[in-house]
């Protein structure tokens, strides 16, 4: 009898299928994403507090490629601004700027290197980079300026058209004088310390391979 019961669970059909599947369960629902920016359809602005008037311009991006894990959120690769087309519309201000305070070109890139995306509470990372609809995830990573790095936790709001093209925006402040940029005031202008940066990007996503 007990040989039966062996022959009956080794030859039960199916059975034979059983390990493969269970190996490979992880495999069919946990899945790398691939989301390369396109530079020429984003851009960075940012705004700058003064005393007689605040200060807005921008960034535009050189390149943007990041892999982001479904299942756990774990993501590599970079975002990168370049420091050398800062501009604000005045070609004084943006000369002190680049020389004094940027040193764009010592520092010509300014770089943002995420290290986990998480979705926001209630919603699905998986749903929010594969489904059509608007979402918001938290991007934690380190953000790289004048060489120097920092721990920095983005928030921004992703709008998937269900076909593969994603447009990600979201505003966060940086601390630059704290960082170790120079504050760029004069006996007469004042301005603030920290700088807002405001992520305005597109991006195509697929599978990772």
């Amino acid at each position: 009898m007990h040989d039966g019961m062996i022959r009956r669970v080794r030859f039960a059909p199916g059975a034979q299928w059983v390990l493969p599947i269970l190996l490979a369960a992880p495999a069919l629902h946990a899945q790398q994403v691939a989301a390369k920016f396109d530079p020429a359809a984003s851009s960075v602005k940012f705004t700058l507090g003064a005393t007689l008037h605040t200060v807005h311009g921008t960034f535009k991006m050189k390149s943007g490629e990041i892999r982001v894990d479904e299942g756990t959120g774990a993501a590599s690769g970079t975002i990168i601004v370049d420091a050398t087309t800062a501009g604000t519309d005045n070609s004084s201000r943006d000369h002190k700027m680049h020389t004094d305070v940027l040193e764009s070109a010592k520092f010509p890139e300014i770089v943002f290197a995420p290290k986990q995306i998480s979705a926001a509470s209630g919603q699905s990372l998986k749903t929010i980079l594969e489904g059509k609809g608007t979402g918001q995830v938290q991007a934690a990573g380190i953000f790289r300026l004048h060489s120097q790095e920092h721990e920095i936790t983005l928030n921004l709001s992703v709008e998937n058209d269900g076909k593969g093209q994603v447009h990600l925006t979201g505003t966060f402040p940086v601390p630059y004088v704290k960082w170790g940029l120079k504050n760029p005031s004069t006996f007469v202008l004042r301005v603030s310390d920290t700088v807002s940066l405001e992520l305005d990007a597109r991006a195509e996503i697929s599978a990772a391979h």
